[in-house]
């Protein structure tokens, strides 16, 4: 019993010592500090950026040598947050950083940095400044969670994030349904009530399971990149041929060819499935739907098939394969469909192009473009554009990096962007997001904040398919998953085209990352 009171007592003296070393440290920088004339370095880079007001905390790591630090936190109103650490961790009160963002929208947000050197001696760096966003970001952040290497689809997932704290849950994994693969996940616009996921599976085929309402069912067809109409009443996937293939050397060995596709209507209260032909010419490459924001153009990519053979991997000419960008009128009154005409080519743009989304608020068209094929995070040359759709006209954001910019989503008030890139070194996906004001422009990309400020520098996985919604997900995972065990509950007749996929692919792995 002694001992034990005298552990306590030790540890309670050690708490004790440490918050009154760390009540000193934040007062002993208020003295003389010598002046830095530059920015202290940081990890993540969380300077000159826009926030969100309801971001969880921006946790960073002081990347300067000493022996103590100390940060403040402050904006116009509301006290300052002041953090002491002894290694340059720097870890947020997540209340009081809300209560501070709260209290500033719209306003700057200061950052002020010391560091106590060798010679016990407390440097100022130069102030850091941020804004904080009048307009908040939707606060569920859905996303695919897996290992870079091709023959580790076994072990994947599809998450849900909250931005406004760290919170993830786990949405569905592959484990659930025999080590299955889990492609792109999508929703009706930003609402979370309507949701599909492809399901790939040696032990249990191909197909497609339809979360609605709380309720789920399985589609006996394999959905490749889907758009659901605004209304809900139309949804239009891609039926695709990918394989994927290996170059001997590179920044990126891997590469992605589909050598055929189509887009197919499904009518989920009739359960059909339609093929116009305006969306599976048999002569070209249709894939990556996309709706405008009133629903009466479906945009998509599409391309000219080069090869003869469907079957080669690679095929003959898959390097000079560019993809354009179209779009058709649709009356979703009357299901019927008009003339599909080019918005933008590849012959003007002398790329590829590809992943269109529109803003909620129709205004502006985001996309990627690369120097050939259908898979930009394969591609090293992958950047982001933006078209201003009321002119037509389109530009390269200033924000990419020389590394792949791929998979992109919208904020539903039309202000966020996410997106993944391989910017910290071209080997790993990661999710950053951007603010895009009222003109289209584009600001600095952050990385989706973390409780551990390190977390990203031993972290191997990546983060694919970044998709933003206004709300949880309210469908359980052990539903998910029993669903997929099941026989589907929704049979469907798929007009047959060379494009159609055959179910239950041995190796998951040979159609897409």
């Amino acid at each position: 019993m002694k001992r034990k009171l005298i552990v306590i007592g030790v540890s309670v003296s050690f708490i004790i010592l440490s918050a009154r070393w760390l009540a000193s440290a934040s007062f002993e920088v208020l003295g003389e500090c010598s002046q830095v004339a530059r920015e202290p370095n940081i990890s993540p880079d969380y300077s000159g950026i826009v926030m969100p007001s309801n971001i969880a905390a921006l946790n960073f790591r002081i990347r300067e040598k000493g022996q103590a630090y100390c940060v403040k936190i402050h904006s116009d109103s509301g006290p300052a947050v002041e953090i002491a650490s002894k290694t340059g961790r720097i870890r947020i009160p997540l209340r009081r950083w809300r209560a501070l963002l709260d209290a500033n929208k719209g306003c700057e947000l200061f950052v002020d940095v010391y560091v106590r050197n060798a010679e016990n001696k407390w440097l100022q760096f130069q102030r850091i400044t941020n804004t904080i966003a009048k307009e908040d970001i939707d606060r569920t952040l859905v996303y695919r969670f897996m290992k870079p290497v091709y023959n580790k689809w076994q072990d994947m997932g599809i998450y849900q994030r909250d931005l406004t704290d760290f919170d993830v849950s786990l949405v569905m994994h592959g484990r659930s349904f025999g080590q299955g693969c889990l492609n792109c996940h999508s929703f009706v616009g930003n609402a979370p009530d309507t949701m599909t996921i492809g399901l790939r599976s040696v032990k249990y085929g191909s197909s497609t399971l339809l979360a609605r309402n709380g309720d789920v069912r399985k589609i006996g067809a394999k959905w490749g990149y889907t758009a659901w109409h605004p209304s809900g009443r139309l949804a239009v996937y891609s039926i695709n041929k990918v394989r994927q293939f290996f170059h001997t050397g590179g920044m990126e060995v891997r590469d992605v060819v589909d050598l055929d596709s189509a887009l197919l209507c499904y009518h989920p209260d009739s359960r059909k499935v339609t093929s116009p032909e305006q969306l599976a010419d048999r002569n070209r490459l249709e894939t990556y739907p996309t709706w405008s924001a009133d629903g009466r153009h479906l945009y998509f990519c599409s391309g000219p098939i080069l090869w003869q053979d469907r079957n080669a991997v690679p095929p003959k000419n898959y390097d000079k394969l560019k993809y354009d960008l179209r779009r058709i009128a649709y009356d979703v009154e009357t299901d019927q469909w008009g003339k599909a005409e080019t918005v933008l080519s590849a012959d003007e743009t002398g790329l590829s192009i590809l992943l269109p989304r529109i803003s909620p608020d129709g205004r502006f068209l985001l996309f990627c473009m690369c120097r050939y094929g259908c898979f930009p995070i394969y591609q090293p040359s992958s950047d982001l554009y933006m078209m201003d759709l009321a002119t037509g006209q389109y530009r390269r954001l200033a924000t990419n990096s020389s590394y792949s910019e791929s998979w992109h989503s919208w904020s539903s008030n039309s202000r966020w962007i996410a997106f993944s890139s391989k910017r910290q070194g071209g080997a790993l996906t990661r999710t950053y997001l951007s603010y895009v004001n009222e003109t289209g422009q584009v600001h600095k990309p952050f990385v989706v904040p973390q409780k551990d400020p390190a977390y990203y520098d031993s972290l191997i996985e990546t983060f694919s398919v970044p998709e933003l919604i206004d709300g949880s997900l309210k469908v359980s995972r052990s539903m998910l998953a029993r669903v997929a065990r099941s026989e589907p509950s929704v049979a469907v007749d798929i007009p047959i085209t060379s494009a159609t996929p055959k179910a239950g692919p041995t190796e998951p792995w040979l159609e897409r990352e």
